[in-house]
């Protein structure tokens, strides 16, 4: 096995804890990570970890090789990407995260097409709604869909995403239609939830400038397709992205909830950490989703549902 990858294994170790958090940040399972580990002890001669059954601890010696790992593996780095950058052709693994629905109807049909065009690319992505830590999870670009702030990361935006609430006509006959953003909260609303998840509030468009409206619902999930689901269902009421659900409106089979309170629009965008000098791989990667996912969605994207 490379002395490179069992560094960049060990590294991931230390900055993880365990060895089952490594093994999935690394996709491989916990009894490679731990094989890995062992033969860096063995080919340096030194114990790099003291093991408890909760977590791992460098040793003294752990901690100055995984400081010196970081310089090596940083120069690597550095060195592939002049290299790329001076031939021209990005190569590499790449890690990319994106949100559940959107890697599965969007992003994934294009790693293939990417490949074709970056044959020396491999991609490893990662799908899921949870908001990732980009760098603990040492992701080289992410997709978001959000209502971005203020951002330490690189932001290319790919597109504006208005959305809207919205719920069935029979879902709407049985319940009553809100008048007013504080109606909502006698309704079920459907809830995409998790840790670092803001929905439980949704903020909405005022004469008065944004409204924050807590809401609840007997409906919750991380998987942003569980929830539209169920409000095709008829369940409740849920916030989407106009692109996300513009078939389903046209259609007629859901209907705008307070159209005169919409929420505020979010931002599909790319995302990578700041860097003096961003690899091959990952700007190749970057312009090829922004330019094949403004195709992708052009319709659904300049759908009007007013």
């Amino acid at each position: 096995m490379s002395l490179l990858e069992n560094m960049r294994t060990f590294v991931r170790v230390v900055e993880m804890g365990n060895l089952s958090a490594a093994g999935r940040s690394l996709r491989m399972s916990p009894a490679v990570v731990s094989h890995r580990i062992q033969q860096l002890e063995q080919h340096l001669g030194v114990r790099l970890l003291n093991r408890t059954t909760r977590q791992l601890q460098p040793t003294e010696h752990g901690h100055i090789f995984y400081r010196d790992s970081l310089e090596v593996l940083d120069a690597v780095e550095r060195a592939q990407t002049n290299l790329a950058s001076a031939s021209g052709v990005p190569s590499g693994s790449l890690r990319v995260t994106a949100p559940l629905g959107f890697g599965r109807r969007v992003l994934g049909p294009m790693i293939p097409k990417f490949r074709e065009a970056f044959p020396m690319v491999d991609v490893r992505l990662r799908l899921s709604d949870h908001l990732i830590d980009l760098l603990h999870e040492a992701v080289d670009v992410a997709i978001r869909m959000a209502v971005l702030r203020d951002s330490t990361f690189v932001v290319r935006k790919i597109a504006d995403c208005p959305r809207v609430l919205c719920a069935t006509p029979s879902y709407l006959e049985t319940a009553g239609e809100p008048e007013q953003p504080e109606d909502l909260q006698a309704h079920n609303c459907l809830l995409l939830r998790f840790p670092g998840s803001q929905q439980y509030q949704w903020t909405l468009t005022t004469p008065d400038g944004p409204a924050k409206i807590s809401v609840t619902g007997s409906f919750d999930a991380d998987y942003g397709d569980v929830l539209t689901d169920w409000l095709l269902a008829g369940h409740g009421i849920a916030m989407k992205p106009v692109w996300e659900i513009a078939e389903h409106l046209k259609s007629g089979a859901l209907k705008i909830v307070l159209p005169a309170f919409p929420p505020e629009p979010a931002v599909l965008a790319v995302l990578y950490p700041h860097r003096n000098l961003l690899p091959a791989k990952a700007r190749a990667f970057a312009d090829f989703v922004v330019t094949e996912t403004r195709a992708t969605l052009s319709e659904a994207l300049a759908y009007d549902p007013r």
